[in-house]
Protein backbone atom coordinates (compact mmCIF):
# COMPACT_ATOMS: atom_id res chain seq x y z
CA UNK A 1 0.00 0.00 0.00
CA UNK A 2 0.89 3.27 -0.63
CA UNK A 3 2.80 5.86 1.74
CA UNK A 4 0.55 8.52 2.78
CA UNK A 5 1.57 12.07 4.65
CA UNK A 6 -0.85 13.82 6.84
CA UNK A 7 -1.78 16.79 8.41
CA UNK A 8 -3.04 16.38 11.78
CA UNK A 9 -3.87 19.02 14.40
CA UNK A 10 -3.43 17.99 18.03
CA UNK A 11 -5.12 20.02 21.34
CA UNK A 12 -2.47 21.97 23.15
CA UNK A 13 -3.79 20.23 26.92
CA UNK A 14 -2.98 16.90 25.20
CA UNK A 15 0.35 17.03 24.17
CA UNK A 16 3.64 17.53 25.77
CA UNK A 17 4.62 20.83 27.22
CA UNK A 18 1.05 22.32 27.67
CA UNK A 19 2.27 23.17 31.25
CA UNK A 20 4.45 25.98 29.64
CA UNK A 21 2.11 26.96 26.75
CA UNK A 22 -0.61 27.80 29.66
CA UNK A 23 2.02 29.84 31.41
CA UNK A 24 3.70 31.56 29.31
CA UNK A 25 1.90 34.01 26.37
CA UNK A 26 2.82 34.04 22.93
CA UNK A 27 5.16 31.22 22.89
CA UNK A 28 5.79 28.98 20.02
CA UNK A 29 7.53 25.35 19.90
CA UNK A 30 9.41 24.31 16.13
CA UNK A 31 10.55 20.55 16.34
CA UNK A 32 13.44 20.05 14.93
CA UNK A 33 13.66 16.71 15.01
CA UNK A 34 11.98 13.41 16.86
CA UNK A 35 13.96 10.34 18.18
CA UNK A 36 11.65 7.78 20.34
CA UNK A 37 13.83 5.43 22.03
CA UNK A 38 10.69 3.41 23.73
CA UNK A 39 7.05 4.05 24.25
CA UNK A 40 7.98 5.78 27.54
CA UNK A 41 9.92 8.75 26.02
CA UNK A 42 10.82 10.87 23.02
CA UNK A 43 13.63 12.78 22.67
CA UNK A 44 12.87 15.64 20.78
CA UNK A 45 15.02 19.05 19.63
CA UNK A 46 12.86 22.03 19.75
CA UNK A 47 13.53 25.64 18.82
CA UNK A 48 11.51 27.73 21.17
CA UNK A 49 10.61 31.56 20.64
CA UNK A 50 9.76 34.22 22.65
CA UNK A 51 10.55 37.01 24.86
CA UNK A 52 12.18 36.15 28.07
CA UNK A 53 14.36 33.14 27.45
CA UNK A 54 15.15 33.00 31.16
CA UNK A 55 11.71 32.37 32.12
CA UNK A 56 11.12 30.11 28.85
CA UNK A 57 14.20 27.71 30.59
CA UNK A 58 12.47 27.96 34.01
CA UNK A 59 9.34 26.60 32.90
CA UNK A 60 10.74 24.25 30.76
CA UNK A 61 12.38 22.87 33.77
CA UNK A 62 8.99 22.78 35.84
CA UNK A 63 6.99 21.55 33.47
CA UNK A 64 5.72 17.58 33.85
CA UNK A 65 6.11 16.31 30.29
CA UNK A 66 9.93 16.94 30.19
CA UNK A 67 12.99 15.82 31.33
CA UNK A 68 16.89 15.90 30.84
CA UNK A 69 16.27 19.86 29.27
CA UNK A 70 19.24 21.22 28.00
CA UNK A 71 20.02 24.75 26.15
CA UNK A 72 22.09 24.12 22.61
CA UNK A 73 21.71 27.34 21.21
CA UNK A 74 20.52 30.96 21.60
CA UNK A 75 20.12 33.28 18.59
CA UNK A 76 18.32 36.74 18.01
CA UNK A 77 14.63 35.58 21.00
CA UNK A 78 14.88 31.94 19.94
CA UNK A 79 16.13 28.96 21.72
CA UNK A 80 17.29 25.27 20.88
CA UNK A 81 16.99 22.62 23.57
CA UNK A 82 17.35 18.90 23.51
CA UNK A 83 14.76 17.39 26.01
CA UNK A 84 12.92 14.52 26.86
CA UNK A 85 9.16 14.26 26.92
CA UNK A 86 7.66 11.27 29.17
CA UNK A 87 4.40 12.47 29.55
CA UNK A 88 0.98 13.15 27.05
CA UNK A 89 3.31 11.35 24.07
CA UNK A 90 1.02 8.78 23.57
CA UNK A 91 -0.13 10.06 20.13
CA UNK A 92 3.42 10.80 19.14
CA UNK A 93 4.46 7.15 20.19
CA UNK A 94 1.66 5.43 18.69
CA UNK A 95 2.99 7.45 15.46
CA UNK A 96 6.83 6.72 15.50
CA UNK A 97 7.50 3.60 17.47
CA UNK A 98 3.80 1.37 16.84
CA UNK A 99 3.72 2.45 13.34
CA UNK A 100 7.08 3.53 12.11
CA UNK A 101 6.01 7.07 11.27
CA UNK A 102 8.09 10.08 10.28
CA UNK A 103 7.40 13.52 11.90
CA UNK A 104 8.36 15.78 9.04
CA UNK A 105 7.23 18.91 10.78
CA UNK A 106 6.01 20.08 14.40
CA UNK A 107 4.76 23.30 14.99
CA UNK A 108 3.14 24.32 18.03
CA UNK A 109 1.49 27.17 20.14
CA UNK A 110 -0.82 27.89 22.54
CA UNK A 111 -3.42 27.69 19.97
CA UNK A 112 -2.61 23.38 19.21
CA UNK A 113 0.38 21.64 17.70
CA UNK A 114 -0.15 20.52 14.22
CA UNK A 115 2.15 17.91 12.63
CA UNK A 116 2.72 16.77 9.17
CA UNK A 117 3.55 13.00 9.53
CA UNK A 118 4.54 10.34 6.72
CA UNK A 119 3.09 7.07 7.95
CA UNK A 120 4.74 3.70 5.44
CA UNK A 121 1.00 3.41 4.19
CA UNK A 122 -2.55 4.69 4.62
CA UNK A 123 -4.05 1.88 7.28
CA UNK A 124 -1.12 2.87 9.87
CA UNK A 125 -3.43 6.76 9.45
CA UNK A 126 -6.55 4.86 10.04
CA UNK A 127 -4.85 3.05 13.15
CA UNK A 128 -3.33 6.21 14.70
CA UNK A 129 -6.88 7.95 14.34
CA UNK A 130 -8.52 4.85 15.86
CA UNK A 131 -6.03 4.72 18.39
CA UNK A 132 -6.54 8.23 19.89
CA UNK A 133 -10.47 8.10 19.43
CA UNK A 134 -10.88 4.39 21.70
CA UNK A 135 -8.36 5.95 24.21
CA UNK A 136 -10.06 9.48 24.48
CA UNK A 137 -7.41 11.68 22.56
CA UNK A 138 -8.70 14.66 19.97
CA UNK A 139 -6.35 13.90 16.50
CA UNK A 140 -8.03 16.38 13.76
CA UNK A 141 -6.55 15.18 10.57
CA UNK A 142 -7.01 18.75 8.02
CA UNK A 143 -5.42 17.17 4.80
CA UNK A 144 -4.29 13.60 3.53
CA UNK A 145 -2.06 13.17 0.56
CA UNK A 146 -0.58 9.73 -1.21
CA UNK A 147 3.29 9.60 -2.38
CA UNK A 148 1.93 7.56 -5.34
CA UNK A 149 -0.08 10.83 -6.32
CA UNK A 150 3.47 12.70 -7.26
CA UNK A 151 4.37 15.23 -6.13
CA UNK A 152 1.62 16.67 -4.82
CA UNK A 153 2.28 14.54 -2.36
CA UNK A 154 5.45 15.72 -1.20
CA UNK A 155 4.71 19.55 -1.23
CA UNK A 156 0.87 20.20 -2.75
CA UNK A 157 2.17 21.26 -6.03
CA UNK A 158 1.39 19.47 -9.51
CA UNK A 159 3.55 18.77 -12.07
CA UNK A 160 3.11 21.71 -13.85
CA UNK A 161 3.90 23.95 -10.81
CA UNK A 162 6.87 21.92 -10.01
CA UNK A 163 8.07 21.89 -13.53
CA UNK A 164 7.66 25.62 -14.11
CA UNK A 165 9.15 26.61 -10.40
CA UNK A 166 12.54 24.33 -11.52
CA UNK A 167 12.61 26.26 -14.77
CA UNK A 168 12.82 29.65 -12.69
CA UNK A 169 15.12 28.87 -10.75
CA UNK A 170 17.69 27.21 -13.25
CA UNK A 171 17.09 30.06 -15.18
CA UNK A 172 17.64 32.67 -12.28
CA UNK A 173 14.27 34.03 -12.15
CA UNK A 174 14.69 34.12 -8.40
CA UNK A 175 18.15 35.57 -8.75
CA UNK A 176 19.18 39.18 -7.53
CA UNK A 177 19.15 40.99 -9.89
CA UNK A 178 17.30 38.21 -11.94
CA UNK A 179 18.99 37.12 -15.29
CA UNK A 180 15.41 36.61 -17.39
CA UNK A 181 12.41 37.99 -17.28
CA UNK A 182 8.96 36.66 -16.86
CA UNK A 183 8.07 37.42 -20.19
CA UNK A 184 11.23 35.67 -21.51
CA UNK A 185 10.63 32.75 -19.15
CA UNK A 186 7.27 32.19 -20.40
CA UNK A 187 7.93 32.32 -24.18
CA UNK A 188 11.14 29.49 -23.26
CA UNK A 189 8.59 27.67 -21.90
CA UNK A 190 5.45 27.82 -24.03
CA UNK A 191 3.25 29.78 -22.18
CA UNK A 192 1.44 33.34 -21.59
CA UNK A 193 3.20 35.65 -19.28
CA UNK A 194 -0.35 35.60 -17.54
CA UNK A 195 -0.24 32.10 -17.14
CA UNK A 196 2.94 31.84 -15.66
CA UNK A 197 2.92 34.11 -13.22
CA UNK A 198 -0.59 32.74 -11.60
CA UNK A 199 1.36 29.46 -11.72
CA UNK A 200 4.56 30.39 -10.12
CA UNK A 201 2.15 32.00 -7.55
CA UNK A 202 0.17 29.14 -7.02
CA UNK A 203 3.33 27.17 -7.11
CA UNK A 204 5.16 29.06 -4.63
CA UNK A 205 1.75 29.35 -1.99
CA UNK A 206 2.02 25.14 -1.91
CA UNK A 207 5.30 25.12 -1.25
CA UNK A 208 5.39 28.03 1.64
CA UNK A 209 2.14 26.12 3.15
CA UNK A 210 3.73 22.65 2.88
CA UNK A 211 7.31 23.41 3.86
CA UNK A 212 7.77 26.40 6.11
CA UNK A 213 3.73 27.91 7.20
CA UNK A 214 2.93 24.75 9.65
CA UNK A 215 -0.33 24.43 10.16
CA UNK A 216 -1.15 27.04 8.18
CA UNK A 217 -4.96 27.85 7.99
CA UNK A 218 -4.83 28.40 4.25
CA UNK A 219 -5.49 25.44 1.72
Amino acid sequence: MSATIAEIELPTEEFALSETLSEIEDLEFEVERFVAHDADHVMPFVWVSGDDGDRIGETLERDGSVEDLQLLSELDGEWLYRMEWIDQIETLVRILVEEDGSILAAFGDESGWQLRVLFPERDALSRTYDYCRDAGLTMDIRSIYRLDDGREGRFGLTDEQQDTLVAAYERGYFDVPREITLTDLADEIGISHQALSERLRRGEKSVLENTVIVGSEGE
